[in-house]
């Protein structure tokens, strides 16, 4: 696959604080990548540096195979873009909105705003304003509006911000749709793990303005192990049965009861009699992976994310 978006070393400083710092990514056509960071990693940061709203500090920026400081207007021409939340005249249709901004862009196709409304379901919300929109009917029309002049590359900025779990699940049903049918590459930061996890397949990971990790799903997938998860009345008990009894130390202690035993897959049965016949009692028992938020938490250090 072409390479769409490559930064080398990029980095962006305010005096002596490096919001962004020597950071180095690469972005496949057709890919959906994930950029995930908690708020203030340096995200925003490093889509303005990428659509040219500000100047790095040092490094490099290649979009199309080109830098994008020697060719910008040619680039950007070929991409669409939220930045934040998207703003519109509130006091004007969608339609409206979209002719104001096809104008400014120089888009004459006769039936592009159709498509475009039809892409993001509002076609039947076109004589409502815009003022009355819902915070996920605004960002769907945003979308609207960045795939108006037909772009190859959309770099969205925490496109799910603030909205409901029907709005979440109508974005991501979007954002799969503009890649499996307009073949567009889509670059998208987010905090919110989940999501990223149900729609990306390839994510680059950023802490403290630099890059921690950058790895796809099916990689993401080996390297995450399966486990017996028990929910049990006494965990450090549970711990020195699981040493003396079974000889595994290939466990992990969660806290709140939760003890997760990466050995002995298959046998939950036999491990919860050994923890019964031990006056251990058990509440639950689960079979799971390691989640894109297991997986973050680690690279980071633990804390809240968000």
């Amino acid at each position: 696959m072409a390479t769409i978006l490559k930064t080398e070393s990029l980095t962006k400083a305010y005096g002596e604080q490096r919001s962004v710092d020597n950071l180095s990514i690469t972005v496949k056509q057709g890919d959906i990548y994930g950029f995930l960071g908690r708020n203030g990693a340096g995200k925003t940061t490093t889509i303005r540096m990428l659509l040219g709203l500000i100047q790095p500090t040092a490094g490099s920026i290649e979009i199309f195979g080109e830098e994008l400081q020697r060719n910008k207007k040619s680039i950007l021409k070929r991409i669409g873009s939220i930045v934040e939340v998207p703003g519109f005249y509130e006091n004007l249709t969608a339609r409206e909105n979209l002719q104001i901004h096809a104008r400014i862009a120089g888009v004459h196709k006769k039936n592009a705003m159709d498509e475009v409304l039809e892409l993001v379901s509002l076609q039947h919300e076109t004589k409502k304003l815009v003022g009355a929109y819902s915070l996920g009917m605004k960002q769907r029309l945003g979308i609207a509006r960045a795939l108006l002049h037909y772009p190859e590359l959309l770099i969205l900025d925490e496109p799910t911000n603030g909205l409901d779990p029907i709005g979440i699940k109508e974005m991501r049903r979007l954002i799969k749709g503009l890649v499996e049918e307009r073949k567009i590459t889509v670059f998208i930061s987010s905090h919110i793990l989940s999501e990223i996890e149900q729609v990306a397949n390839h994510i680059g990971i950023i802490h403290k303005g630099k890059l921690l990790q950058e790895i796809d799903f099916k990689q993401l997938a080996k390297l995450n192990r399966k486990y017996l998860e028990f929910t049990v009345s006494h965990e450090a008990k549970a711990a020195v049965l699981l040493e003396t009894e079974l000889s595994t130390y290939d466990y992990e202690i969660r806290g709140e009861g939760n003890i997760r035993i990466y050995s002995h897959l298959g046998q939950q049965a036999q491990i919860n009699t050994l923890f019964v016949r031990n006056g251990i009692e058990v509440s639950k028992i689960n079979m799971s992976a390691d989640r894109l938020e297991d997986y973050f938490t680690k690279l980071v250090g633990g804390g809240e994310i968000g």
